[in-house]
């Protein structure tokens, strides 16, 4: 089946999800994040884009970018090749390491450029990290220039000190917010799963969910339907009754 045209944007932002070839670790340490970080803030000064928000999680990164001086195609492309250069150069291997095609929305409206930004910094909220674990949340909230966060706060309050604290109630608070990826039928392995389950319920096995107290129980299911894990995956690894995870 041919690859549908990627959509054109009348406001020039753009949602973009770059995933690990095969849903592969594209981050083993913190120094790999740091070094991509730094890769795209070249390319930022460079293209002239602005950068209202990222999120680095294991094996995908999100950006919500505005194209500046070049297409948001190429920026992607090059951003990835320098990385994919260092990072094979540090753990001396060969190949690909992203996906070929990235994926991407159009952003047209304010509304729905603060439903993103939220989606992003909740990235990590879905796996029980803080809200801030590789985030440009806290660039909001202090003096980094990483980010092109007037446009953002200026939606809630042209008075900074206002306008931020408007700016953290909104990014914590619960919304059943969508985007691109939440449609991406690539699903997750058993063994991805099995493992998100674990960091999220923090326990040694899956099947370990059986044995909590209800409360406790209920609430880790909720948390990892949340994170997008289907209902008949969770039955599958952890052993628990459809209705137990389905009325959680």
């Amino acid at each position: 089946m041919p690859r549908q045209p990627r959509q054109d944007s009348k406001s020039g932002v753009f949602h973009i999800i770059k995933r690990g070839i095969n849903r592969q670790n594209i981050f083993q340490d913190e120094e790999d994040k740091e070094i991509y970080i730094e890769r795209l803030m070249r390319y930022k000064n460079e293209s002239e884009f602005e950068l209202y928000a990222y999120c680095l999680m294991e094996n995908h990164i999100h950006l919500l970018i505005k194209e500046g001086n070049e297409s948001v195609s190429n920026v992607i492309k090059r951003l990835g090749v320098s990385y994919v250069r260092w990072y094979n150069k540090k753990y001396d291997r060969i190949g690909h390491l992203f996906q070929d095609r990235f994926r991407s929305e159009p952003v047209e409206d304010d509304k729905y450029l603060l439903t993103v930004t939220r989606y992003i910094h909740q990235n990590p909220v879905k796996i029980g990290s803080p809200i801030n674990s590789w985030t440009s949340y806290d660039s909001y909230l202090n003096n980094s220039d990483t980010i092109d966060k007037r446009l953002i706060l200026e939606m809630f309050s042209t008075n900074n000190s206002e306008a931020k604290n408007m700016f953290i109630k909104f990014m914590n608070e619960k919304g059943n917010d969508t985007s691109i990826d939440i449609f991406d039928n690539d699903r997750l392995c058993d063994a991805e799963a099995a493992d998100m389950i674990k960091i999220i319920s923090e326990i040694s096995t899956c099947e370990d969910l059986q044995y909590l107290d209800k409360a406790k129980r209920d609430e880790i299911l909720r948390n990892i339907k949340e994170a997008g894990i289907p209902i008949l995956q969770i039955t599958r690894l952890t052993g628990l009754n459809r209705g137990v995870v389905t009325g959680a």
